[in-house]
């Protein structure tokens, strides 16, 4: 499988700032990657440091000067990644509450709506599908700040929002989960796109309440607790304004189907 992707970023930095940006394609056992980013502050080149994270999600990391930053990132994306080791590590951390799937808050509701989910296979696609049932897709509907009680109450959200959701229920009821952004070809509106992982028969596995576009045909970016830790774009210290966000993500040849009721590995 064949995928191309590419993400835009026009900046302006008004003060000095220490900038970290993650939207490179993780590296994973399978993956063929041919890549470039490119960085000009004011039309000088920038140098990053990448560092590495979870899941071979990649950071890359620069202070920048006041000025206009323009960052280029393109990706031409060959195979299908192998399934990753499970740490124990892991299965405990994604059944925590986080800043944005606050599951402490949402325990009463979650088993009075759902039950028990330990040793329950069919838990994640019924806890899935209930909110890709509730909740709509509305852009522009959520705030930055907005966590899974938000959405739940409003009963609206974008991608970000049906993930929180998703993965907050499913650790109220015991099931470890997680978010991963993704470059999704088909999606529309075309954007970063965030889904849940869960841990099901011994495997991460991916769900997609929006259904918005096939899971088999997703990049993998980055992986964790939930928004704060797969944002595109981390500012310390100053202030910024995006004045410009483009992302783009075909696949060579037609897109494959997908049965949103089933789980699926990301390739």
């Amino acid at each position: 499988m064949k995928r191309d992707v590419s993400a835009y970023l026009d900046i302006a930095v008004h003060a000095p700032a220490a900038l970290q940006l993650q939207l490179a394609v993780a590296r994973q056992p399978g993956l063929e990657l041919n890549e470039s980013l490119a960085l000009t502050l004011d039309g000088s080149e920038v140098v990053p440091r990448e560092v590495t994270g979870p899941n071979g999600g990649r950071i890359h990391v620069f202070d920048s000067g006041a000025g206009n930053l323009r960052v280029r990132y393109r990706a031409t994306v060959l195979g299908a990644a192998q399934p990753e080791p499970v740490a124990a590590y892991d299965l405990a951390a994604y059944l925590r509450p986080s800043r944005f799937a606050e599951s402490d808050k949402l325990l009463g509701f979650a088993w009075s709506e759902f039950g028990c989910g330990i040793g329950d296979p069919e838990m994640p696609a019924r806890i899935s599908a209930w909110v890709g049932r509730r909740i709509r897709y509305a852009p522009g509907s959520s705030g930055p700040m907005d966590g899974a009680v938000e959405t739940l109450l409003s009963g609206t959200g974008v991608c970000r929002d049906f993930s929180h959701l998703v993965v907050a229920l499913l650790r109220a009821v015991g099931v470890p989960a997680r978010v991963t952004s993704v470059y999704a070809p088909g999606c529309f509106p075309m954007d970063f796109h965030s889904v849940p992982e869960v841990y099901v028969d011994g495997v991460w596995r991916a769900f997609d309440p929006t259904g918005l576009a096939p899971r088999s045909a997703y990049v993998r970016i980055a992986t964790g607790r939930d928004a704060s830790d797969i944002a595109f774009l981390a500012n310390h210290g100053s202030d910024i304004t995006v004045n410009c966000l483009s992302v783009t993500a075909f696949i060579d040849g037609p897109l494959p189907f997908d049965d949103f009721r089933l789980p699926t590995s990301i390739q």
